[in-house]
């Protein structure tokens, strides 16, 4: 599928892509099911025919009834009641086989919509899994689930009961005006007179529906994120008494989508008004000439009952037309909006073409002249250039905001350098595979973040292991007695992000998660910042073992934990300006004995 780039705005209106456009882009799909779609394509042929010549059968009853030179010539030959019996056995037959036309066709569409939305929900979860951080960083997480749920929905309608019944519906009003005309030509000129500015004003309030439609599917955005961030938060809200006031602003964003919902419902009531009130008028115009024709002995009894039943015969057509072009329009809209997803492009993707290999990787990290920032200009690292070596245990130390967050996730590939270059064992971590990168780094954050599942999945999170090696790896970590304590310990289930267990809990499972990975580069972002005294005890024990013959990157602000690394960089608003050993940065008398000698105060 493809679009135009970028997250829409909450005011941006329906794109100039017209209808056509999108539904090529849905094409590609239609294709993988392009079988089941044919042949309901096809069963909807004989269902048209079958419901186009019902009311020509009730005509030749009314005919036959009144002895009319219109009847059929074979009926003429027969009995009144013979033919009846016929003309009602014929009537029967059209009714049974739209019904099985109908509900067989309706089943092959429903499969073939439903397999078709599948696949489109797998594509854009798969394609928003692989998105830079920096689109989430922009992207409310409950816009992004309207575009998987609600969005999605809406464009299976555009298979499940649009385009297949707007199909059926022009085949049905194209045999309904063949016969018509077959029968006679000035009612069927007057019925379909009215049909043509009836449809270009239907066309007008669906274009209208869908400006409507797109705005009020903005404004659900907007609320799911409300919704989302409040519920999340929901702790801030309470012990900070927001309860009232974010009430209140999530009952604006409510208002402002029932706001663009009642436009919706506007312009969808006056299609059906609309519709209603013409079939009316076509009912009456025939009712007018044909009496007049009848008076003047031109058309019979049972030709007249015929084209009042065409008549309301063609316009349903054009009200389920409508109604289910209302769903197309819904349709079309969501793919606008996930083309707005789809076509976000992934920024850090693997250069196959430039794949290297490291063979006996050791652990070396050179930045070369790097610099980056999350916003164009605005530079939050600048110009770094330093190596650590394989094995050294380094520090990184500054005040908040000083970089050490974003060196991280620079190393780890989460973003890209603006300038300069990273390298891993003499690789630039550019060339290499992001699965080989990420195998040879082992990130363990502040915030060890949980799945909902088991114990042993959070820890080997999917990737096959064997039961002996996570054990290994959490006795290694020291993790394992807590793990035993659980309810049913390897096996127990936990909640989503964890919510029964302790903070203390779900960070020895992240450091149980990197130990069976055997990392040849462990990351700490502030790792045992959760950790009660006791339970740190138990974690730094374990640590020594894992920082054996391994490269170390620490961040911590607690400064008397990395007084035994083998070095200390500094940062300062994205720039290295002191770099040595604890006692070296003591005597310098520098920016870190600043911060040293400040948490020694606090003591």
């Amino acid at each position: 599928m493809a679009a135009q780039t970028g997250v829409t705005s909450q005011s941006t209106p329906a794109r100039s892509d017209n209808d056509w456009r999108l539904f090529l882009q849905l094409l590609p799909y239609a294709k993988r099911y392009r079988q089941l779609l044919i042949t309901a394509v096809v069963l909807l042929i004989p269902s048209a025919i079958a419901r186009a010549i019902q009311p020509i059968v009730i005509g030749q009853a009314i005919s036959l009834l009144r002895q009319e030179d219109s009847t059929w010539q074979f009926l003429q030959s027969w009995d009144l009641s013979t033919g009846l019996n016929f003309l009602a056995l014929l009537l029967l037959v059209t009714i049974a086989g739209r019904l099985v036309f109908d509900a067989t066709q309706g089943y092959l569409v429903q499969k073939a919509g439903q397999r078709m939305t599948a696949d489109i929900r797998y594509d854009l979860f798969t394609h928003v899994t692989s998105l830079a951080v920096r689109f989430f960083d922009r992207t409310p997480v409950g816009k992004l689930i309207t575009r998987l749920t609600s969005d999605v929905d809406a464009l299976g309608e555009v298979f499940s009961t649009g385009a297949i019944g707007i199909i059926g519906d022009f085949i049905l009003m194209l045999v309904i005006t063949v016969l018509m005309f077959t029968k006679q030509w000035q009612l069927a000129t007057l019925l379909v007179l009215i049909l043509i500015p009836t449809s270009l004003l239907i066309v007008y309030l669906q274009k209208q529906y869908r400006t409507a439609n797109y705005a009020s599917r903005e404004e659900l955005s907007s609320l799911n994120a409300s919704l989302q961030e409040n519920i999340l938060g929901v702790s801030v809200v309470q012990l900070f008494r927001r309860e009232q006031i974010n009430s209140q602003l999530f009952n604006q964003t409510n208002r402002n989508y029932i706001r663009e919902v009642d436009r919706t419902i506007f312009y969808d009531s006056a299609v059906s008004a609309t519709l209603e009130w013409v079939s009316l008028i076509a009912i009456a115009g025939v009712l007018a000439i044909g009496g007049k024709f009848v008076n003047d002995s031109n058309l019979g009894f049972g030709t007249l009952s015929a084209f009042i039943l065409f008549a309301q015969t063609l316009f349903d057509p054009l009200r389920q037309f409508a109604e289910k072009f209302t769903a197309i329009q819904s349709g079309f809209t969501a793919v606008e909006r996930i083309n707005d997803v789809l076509n976000e492009p992934i920024e850090i993707k693997d250069r196959v073409q430039h794949f290297q290999q490291i063979d006996h990787g050791v652990g070396e990290i050179r930045f070369e002249n790097v610099s980056f920032g999350y916003k164009p200009g605005e530079y939050v690292l600048h110009n770094l250039d330093f190596t650590i070596q394989p094995g050294e245990k380094v520090a990184l130390v500054g005040p908040t905001g000083a970089g050490k967050s974003s060196i991280i996730r620079l190393l780890s590939r989460l973003y890209e350098p603006q300038e300069g270059r990273i390298l891993l064992d003499g690789v630039d971590i550019r060339n290499l595979p992001q699965a080989e990168l990420r195998r040879r780094i082992g990130i363990i954050l502040q915030d060890g973040f949980i799945f909902a599942g088991d114990v042993k999945g959070n820890i080997t999170l999917g990737e096959e292991y064997a039961m002996a090696e996570i054990q290994t790896a959490a006795e290694s970590t020291n993790v394992s007695q807590l793990i035993e304590q659980l309810p049913q310990g390897y096996n127990t289930q936990l909640r989503e992000r964890g919510t029964n267990l302790s903070g203390g809990q779900k960070q020895l499972i992240a450091f149980a998660r990197a130990a069976i990975r055997d990392p040849k580069i462990l990351v700490l972002d502030e790792a045992t910042s959760s950790l009660d005294v006791g339970t740190e005890a138990l974690i730094q024990e374990a640590l020594e073992r894992m920082l054996e013959n391994r490269t170390a990157i620490i961040i911590a602000h607690r400064l008397s934990t990395i007084r035994n690394v083998d070095r200390i960089l500094v940062l300062k608003r994205g720039k290295l300006i002191e770099s040595g050993r604890h006692e070296d940065l003591i005597a310098q008398d520098g920016l870190y004995a600043s911060l040293y000698k400040l948490q020694m105060l606090d003591l």
